[in-house]
């Protein structure tokens, strides 16, 4: 972890406490067993293993579980600035199925912030090999965590 745990007040630690409190309290994540790995301002890094459930009828990995790894790891890497920060629109390009068993790495990673939106490109790799591309864009709520 490239961070402490410190309490939300001011300063940059309080937004990366504020992301690690909605992850924590993330039960959709939770359930599927999404860990975090990484965690600075701007930036996360979330893995995932792919299990018999997240198989479709083609015998690969469902996209859609692809999709939820990475829009938690954009998550994460949104609220480290410390308001709400919610997803505006999120597109995904899946370049490789992944299959059961496989551990999937999202490396989320924040190309620009303006006003209240921003934008982050998340990586998702089965080791070296790049399995989707997800690009998120965020809109702050203006209001501090809960």
């Amino acid at each position: 972890m490239t961070d402490s745990a410190t309490p939300a007040g001011p300063g940059p630690d309080a937004g990366l406490a504020a992301a690690r409190a909605m992850l924590a309290a993330d039960t959709a994540s939770a359930a599927l067993g999404i860990q975090l790995d990484e965690l600075d301002t701007g930036r996360a890094v979330l893995r995932m293993k792919v299990t018999p459930t997240m198989v479709n009828g083609h015998g690969i990995g469902h996209g859609g579980y692809v999709f939820l790894l990475a829009d938690t790891a954009f998550a994460c890497a949104c609220n480290t600035h410390g308001p709400v920060t919610v997803a505006a629109g999120a597109d995904i390009v899946f370049v490789a199925p992944v299959h059961e068993g496989d551990e999937l790495v999202a490396t989320a990673e924040e190309r620009t912030r303006y006003g209240r939106s921003g934008v982050y490109d998340v990586t998702v790799r089965r080791g070296t090999s790049v399995v989707a591309e997800f690009r998120g864009r965020s809109r702050s709520l203006n209001r501090a965590a809960d």
